[in-house]
């Protein structure tokens, strides 16, 4: 025998919005995590393609003369 629980349209509903809600709290803490991290890694993209560090690297590019 199969026990089965009738839930009606309406607690489904509200169940969902709970759930909704729960995950867009949870992704609202997590999002200055993800900015800092993503700041992060553009900072150090940005600081690895300065002159003064492509230099040390010997990756010097020839400077324009515009």
């Amino acid at each position: 025998m199969s026990d089965s629980i009738n839930i009606s349209e309406s607690t489904k509903n509200v169940l969902d919005a709970v759930s909704v809600g729960t995950a867009v709290g949870s992704l609202a803490g997590m999002l200055p995590h993800i900015a800092a991290v993503f700041t992060i890694i553009w900072t150090g993209i940005r600081i690895w393609e300065t002159e003064t560090v492509q230099g040390w690297l010997g990756n010097d590019k020839p400077k324009r003369t515009d």
